[in-house]
């Protein structure tokens, strides 16, 4: 093979890799809306339609916030600080739908977020996130007519054996 030839083929690969990270890149949605688990009013942390995750975090005098919110082990999520004093940052990519735990990195000391709820896991309280499912509306509780099942148990004299029947009853509000 002479220079030429591995000439070519290095501008081929530099250029299909190129036009791959191109058109892997994602553009993010901003339609982000606060967890279902944060404080009462507070507004952050918050998810989008995505699953991507938004932190925001108020420590004007902090040098660095991390959110130990990873992507399959890949670390956390930098947060960088705005003239304001706060720090926002958001995920790197989609997270899986359902509850994370997480926590703060500030300037190396470890905190919960004071924006959403404390849960007890990984041995500890840490601060918590739901990543909405994108099939969430099939499981709502609906305003539609409910009912209960009961199970009865009846003698049947052509098995000589007793038998079994589920009664359905439909409560209608009137």
């Amino acid at each position: 093979m002479n220079y030429k030839s591995v000439a070519v083929f290095v501008v081929a690969v530099s250029t299909s890799l190129f036009c791959l990270a191109q058109t892997n890149q994602t553009t993010i949605v901003e339609d982000f809306k606060p967890s279902t688990v944060n404080q009462p009013g507070q507004e952050y942390p918050k998810v989008n339609s995505q699953s991507y995750a938004r932190f925001r975090v108020v420590a004007p005098q902090a040098q660095s916030v991390n959110v130990s919110l990873g992507l399959a082990g890949r670390g956390g999520t930098k947060l960088t600080k705005a003239d304001d004093g706060t720090w926002v940052g958001t995920t790197e990519g989609p997270m899986d739908e359902g509850f994370h735990y997480y926590h703060l990195t500030i300037d190396g000391g470890v905190f919960n977020d004071p924006g959403t709820l404390n849960f007890y896991g990984s041995t500890r309280w840490e601060s918590g996130i739901e990543i909405p499912a994108h099939d969430q509306d099939f499981y709502a509780m609906k305003d539609v007519p409910h009912g209960n099942v009961q199970q009865i148990f009846f003698p049947s004299k052509s098995t000589n054996t007793s038998r079994r029947a589920l009664l359905v009853k439909l409560i209608v509000n009137a």
